[in-house]
């Protein structure tokens, strides 16, 4: 194993004990002699892993001290929130409560672009918006669903959509959210808590009324949102349910929020 491996893997380790809390923010982390210690290394590679988390942003370099750690659920950035996502999947309630607030943030996005679409005039060449929703058919009727393919595509129409729009900061933050859903197979999984062939539906219908030339009704689009709603309701408990987060744990983890 190369040292640079090395680096990596233990960074990845120091940085998930942030991420499930085992290091709270504030805390000084372990020495570099600590640290070579524990991890049986040299101290110059100790002292590269500490930099790397550094670098990761989970902690600050101080002068005479050492390092903290960074309230990085706080002050972290979208790389940092990924990083912190795939760590926790050690600690099934600390991920759900992450996974809740990806969702939260995908579904504002996602319900905005098809809400926003839909009142426009909708400027997506229509043959490339059917030719996606065929590929996503495809992949929903095999005899084992793609689920990721499938989330790619799904993914890929609501971002041609929102740069139709000219919603590029959206579209930056949905790229973003789709690096973090696609590190970890659960969160994936979650998506599709309903059958994949209800996404085909859901889909065909909205480019029925996009094609149409009476818009939704106001209690339609209504509906919608509430259906919309609901379906991420199920997204995050069968993301609960995959990780093994119990029901007294998800209760306590939604109160926390």
């Amino acid at each position: 194993m190369g040292a640079q491996t090395v680096v990596a893997d233990v960074a990845d380790e120091l940085a998930r004990r942030v991420a499930t809390g085992e290091y709270a923010p504030g805390d000084l982390m372990p020495s570099v002699r600590q640290v070579a210690e524990e991890f049986e290394m040299n101290r110059a590679t100790a002292q590269l892993v500490l930099g790397r988390l550094e670098s990761y942003g989970f902690v600050d370099a101080h002068r005479g001290r050492g390092f903290t750690v960074r309230d990085v659920r706080r002050a972290g950035g979208l790389d940092v929130y990924r990083r912190l996502f795939r760590l926790s999947m050690h600690a099934p309630e600390v991920a759900a409560d992450i996974f809740r607030n990806i969702v939260a943030a995908e579904r504002v996005i996602v319900l905005d672009a098809l809400l926003d679409y839909t009142e426009g005039e909708g400027g997506v060449e229509p043959r490339a918006l059917h030719g996606a929703i065929d590929e996503l058919e495809t992949l929903a009727r095999s005899e084992h669903p793609d689920h990721a393919g499938m989330l790619i595509i799904e993914i890929g129409v609501v971002r041609t959509l929102l740069t139709d729009l000219g919603h590029t900061m959206q579209r930056a933050v949905l790229n973003s959210v789709g690096e973090m859903l696609f590190e970890v197979p659960e969160a994936v999984q979650a998506y599709f808590a309903a059958s994949p062939d209800l996404h085909v539906l859901v889909w065909r219908a909205l480019l029925a009324v996009w094609e149409s030339d009476s818009g939704p009704s106001e209690p339609q689009l209504s509906l919608f949102e509430d259906l919309f709603a609901m379906y991420h309701e199920r997204v995050v408990a069968h993301f609960e349910e995959l990780v093994g987060v119990t029901e007294d744990a998800g209760i306590s983890a939604r109160q926390a929020i």
